[in-house]
């Protein structure tokens, strides 16, 4: 018995859509069945995001930093910054250096009593507006040296796309997890798949769960309880 020694599963949206209407017993077939359950998938993307971090959607990028400049706003495909260290002689093998910044609230933040105060800076806060994340750094930047934010950031999936040709922004560990959604999904605006709607949920979650756990943090982590005199 030979294998087919290839790794490259994969379904396009129109084969998403296709298992996820044969599970709540349709057929995908016509276009507003098709543009309905992309609607769909596009909402059950978003829904992932607000699940919390998805390892796969971590991406690295860094924001020079201008004197006297504290805020900078963010490209909108980037929605929360995870890590952030400030980089000293960036570009500089024997120079170059990372150093730990602090995310703070938003309070903490107002509670600065001088938030015009320049120097290094070591922390920052994130606000958001429905267009894109700024990040507000403290101090503000002087001209002592060339500082620049370097940051792991969580970036938005990408949309769907109207060609049903086009693959979903997703590892395909998580292909399971994305139909099953989707059908729950169509299950709930279907008149005749109400009956389903129970099963596909269990379905769709336990899916998830397989899904998300695989791409846990694999790391080990060390806890060490502070002791204070």
């Amino acid at each position: 018995m030979t294998s087919s020694g290839t790794w490259a599963f994969s379904l396009d949206i129109t084969d998403v859509a296709e298992e996820a209407y044969e599970r709540i017993g349709k057929e995908l077939r016509t276009g507003y069945d098709y543009k309905t359950a992309r609607r769909s998938l596009d909402l059950l993307l978003l829904e992932w995001q607000n699940r919390g971090l998805n390892l796969w959607t971590i991406k690295t990028a860094s924001q020079a930093l201008t004197a006297s400049t504290a805020s900078y706003t963010l490209s909108n495909e980037k929605l929360d910054i995870i890590e952030a260290v400030l980089r000293t002689d960036a570009g500089d093998a024997t120079k170059q250096t990372d150093l730990h910044m602090k995310r703070v609230s938003v309070s903490t933040y107002a509670r600065q009593t001088n938030k015009l105060q320049t120097g290094r800076p070591t922390q920052y806060w994130i606000s958001r507006a429905p267009e894109a994340i700024t990040v507000h750094v403290w101090p503000v930047p002087d001209s002592a040296q060339t500082y620049t934010l370097f940051y792991y950031y969580m970036e938005r999936i990408e949309d769907t796309g109207k060609p049903g040709s086009n693959t979903v922004d997703v590892p395909a560990r998580y292909l399971p997890a994305l139909t099953a959604g989707l059908a729950y999904y169509l299950a709930l605006k279907t008149p005749d798949a109400m009956a389903y709607i129970p099963t596909l949920k269990t379905v769709y979650d336990e899916a998830w769960e397989l899904a998300a756990d695989s791409s846990r943090e694999k790391a080990s982590l060390f806890i060490v309880p502070a002791i204070t005199r």
